[in-house]
């Protein structure tokens, strides 16, 4: 009996298959990064939404909000929740963002626990936008259990965690170590649906008016605790 050999796409055969040598293309909607050396490097050419992404950062505070600016900007019609952020958010420095304060829930917990509840009610609500969680510690079941929170809605969901977090395994699908470069950011992909990349990428990054991004001059309004965070999401 002969065969012959037919030549498919790995997509044509399920969304979720790939060849080793291409980025993925899967279902999932993505928004675009608003830096496109960045989003050509990335699946689906964007953000994915509604999944994990982690930002491995070597300290706070290196440029990891003008990173997201552009995607905070493009889902900004809903709520963007900061959750544990490592300083107070200030509104002058959201401002020359272009983020609108009306539209950020600042939270913030006593307990790692009540951090993870709030993100995954964050999630699970459907009512914003975008999640930004600041976690030094996180278990490899919670990361799970909120990777799967996540994908019951469409919320951009970026977990920053320190550096040294990536020799950890986790569920995220993308896994990006940001460090301080002069006028940017390099980054390394660290996990990414496609070829290993073995350079950093250099990201040029346009100074705010502030010249800097950071959490400066007056705060935002008082933080909303996480164990009362339910009513808020469902007005």
């Amino acid at each position: 009996m002969n065969f012959t050999s037919i030549s498919t796409a790995p997509e044509a055969l399920h969304p979720a298959l790939w060849r080793a040598s291409q980025l993925a293309r899967g279902s999932t909607r993505c928004v675009d990064t608003g830096h496109a050396p960045l989003s050509s490097q990335l699946p689906g050419g964007g953000w994915p939404v509604g999944t994990l992404v982690e930002l491995l950062q070597q300290q706070p505070g290196i440029g990891e909000m003008r990173l997201l600016r552009p995607a905070l900007q493009a889902c900004a019609e809903r709520r963007i929740v900061l959750l544990q952020p490592p300083h107070p958010p200030q509104a002058l420095a959201l401002a020359a963002l272009g983020l609108p304060t009306s539209q950020l829930l600042w939270l913030r917990a006593q307990r790692s626990a009540d951090a993870l509840w709030a993100a995954e009610q964050v999630l699970r609500s459907g009512s914003c936008g975008a999640l930004l969680f600041w976690a030094n510690h996180i278990r490899g079941e919670s990361l799970r259990r909120l990777h799967l929170a996540a994908q019951h809605g469409e919320t951009l969901f970026f977990m920053l965690r320190p550096l040294a977090a990536a020799q950890d395994a986790s569920p995220a699908p993308l896994r990006l170590a940001l460090r301080p470069a002069a006028g940017g950011l390099s980054i390394d992909f660290v996990k990414r649906r496609g070829p290993q990349r073995d350079a950093p990428l250099f990201l040029p990054l346009t100074p705010s008016l502030l010249q800097r991004h950071a959490f400066v001059d007056r705060p935002v309004p008082v933080p909303a605790a996480a164990r009362g965070l339910q009513p808020q999401l469902v007005q």
